[in-house]
């Protein structure tokens, strides 16, 4: 989720409820001077890179797994909690904020396919009333409808978030937030990036299945890839099996902000998964897998009015060269990126969770994505 810019995503790390179009939105922070001539991934740039984000850039602890043609690794720095010198498990569950929406729109892509929903419709020929009636079922999953972001009239810094972190939000209520203000623009004109869009596209899979999103995306996505370590987890304030905590300072101190109540973020962001389990994912969708041709083709494409955003997948040409796909997200606690080429020969997946110590993580984060995809 995101209520700010991606640089300053980047810079809070988590800290606040922050939609992420991906990694490869930071693009002004990679900089040229930190390529290499190899073209393979170097492992010591990259955990000199993590290194660098644990001891200055914002996160307590970082864990990434990074795809280089035949060479497949994980790594980690920092530790999993703040009075514990116990290391980020390689293995850890996190948060994955707004790639959530990449699964949320793969889904609507296959109900496309299935003719169940016209990409091009308004949405209220499904859901009537529920929106502008210009607003159609493609606009919003490419962030163009000129729906208000819902999340930047939350109270999202710590001092207020700590009053609400455990309170149940129907999606109706955070819709409401929403279409309680006028479009920021006219659908189709501009794109800017809204939660509010995912929380829609939440209520059309709702509409279309006769089910609760959460159940689409387990019976579509999840099992069919036996992706058993991510979940849709609804109220559950807790993350299952091993994992590193994300801290913030609230009311001048520090505090432990891993447990949270996800709805806050529903279809837009509230899944939690694994960098081994993202990675699957992402080579099953970007490979063809999980979607017919048609919509696969609708999957990453972009227009003049959305040039790096295509249906749920951010599509990005780094400064060297290297044409990236993938989705990135923040939660209280937590940054997280996925990134590929379109080949799915280098591929990275991070978590970090965030120190209670801000700090600038620009050039440590420019050095990482150099190292994988440069």
């Amino acid at each position: 989720m995101r209520s700010q810019s991606d640089g300053g995503r980047v810079a809070a790390m988590g800290i606040r409820l922050v939609a992420t179009v991906t990694a490869a939105s930071l693009l002004a922070l990679t900089t040229a001077g930190v390529a290499s001539a190899d073209t393979s991934a170097d492992r010591k740039v990259i955990q000199q890179a993590m290194d660098q984000l644990t001891s200055g850039g914002g996160a307590l602890g970082v864990q990434v797994r990074v795809t280089d043609g035949r060479q497949r690794f994980t790594a980690r720095s920092g530790k999993a909690e703040l009075d514990s010198d116990r290391p980020v498990p390689l293995d850890g569950r996190f948060r994955v904020g707004s790639i959530t929406k990449t699964f949320v729109s793969t889904v609507t892509l296959q109900l496309a396919g299935e003719g169940k929903v016209d990409l091009d419709a308004p949405v209220v020929r499904y859901l009537p009333g529920l929106i502008d009636n210009r607003i159609t079922v493609r606009q919003v999953l490419q962030h163009t409808s000129g729906l208000y972001n819902y999340t930047n009239a939350l109270p999202l810094n710590p001092d207020e978030f700590e009053k609400i972190r455990y309170k149940h939000w129907s999606p109706q209520e955070l819709l409401a937030i929403s279409t309680s203000k006028p479009l920021d623009f006219e659908p189709g004109t501009k794109w800017s990036y809204s939660n509010t869009n995912y929380i829609v596209a939440g209520l059309l899979i709702e509409k279309l299945t006769g089910k609760p999103y959460e159940k689409a995306v387990e019976q579509r996505i999840l099992k069919p890839l036996r992706l058993n370590d991510t979940e849709v987890p609804g109220d559950n304030p807790n993350i299952k099996g091993p994992h590193a905590h994300g801290y913030w300072t609230a009311n001048g101190k520090p505090s432990d902000i891993t447990r949270i109540n996800p709805s806050v973020a529903w279809a837009a962001g509230e899944m939690i998964s694994t960098t081994r389990d993202l990675d699957t994912f992402i080579v099953a969708l970007t490979s063809g897998k999980l979607l017919k041709p048609a919509q696969q083709q609708e999957l990453a494409k972009t227009t003049a009015v959305s040039p790096d955003y295509g249906l749920g997948l951010s599509v990005q040409t780094l400064p060297c060269g290297t044409k990236v796909v993938g989705h990135g997200g923040g939660i209280p606690g937590y940054s997280s990126d996925l990134i590929t080429t379109p080949d799915n020969k280098k591929r990275l997946e991070l978590s970090a969770t965030s120190a209670p110590v801000s700090g600038d993580p620009g050039q440590a984060y420019g050095k990482l994505l150099d190292a994988v995809f440069c």
